[in-house]
């Protein structure tokens, strides 16, 4: 999916995978992207799969901060969240850290300032 963008890839891009309103497949085509772009890929649990990034910015939520968050009927995804968090640990992998426990406060930690 993202070697279509790459450098050996034809220089192009899914702009959706999923359509949130009807939820299912986007069903989209492929769409130029520009000569030194940046392709942003935003999700959950994305790190650990193997996905060939340059740059990974995670944002990170403690369990706490997510509890408080998250709405009763979605308190099911938490124990997922915090599998992801004790065993592919994204923020060891990522080369930068936002803290976002206060979204109105985030803390923006790069690479080797935390372990």
């Amino acid at each position: 999916m993202l070697d279509r963008s790459g450098p050996r890839g034809p220089g192009e891009h899914l702009p959706a995978l999923w359509d949130l309103v009807r939820d299912r497949a986007a069903r989209l085509d492929y769409r130029p992207t520009p000569p030194g772009g940046v392709l942003l890929v935003p999700g959950s649990l994305l790190q650990g799969l193997g996905l060939a990034f340059d740059v990974v910015v995670h944002l990170r939520v403690s369990p706490a901060a997510r509890r408080r968050r998250v709405p009763a009927d979605r308190a099911w995804e938490l124990p997922a969240f915090d599998r992801y968090d004790d065993e592919v640990d994204p923020t060891s992998l990522a080369d930068a850290v936002v803290l976002a426990d206060h979204p109105d406060r985030p803390a923006l930690l790069l690479q080797g300032a935390f372990s």
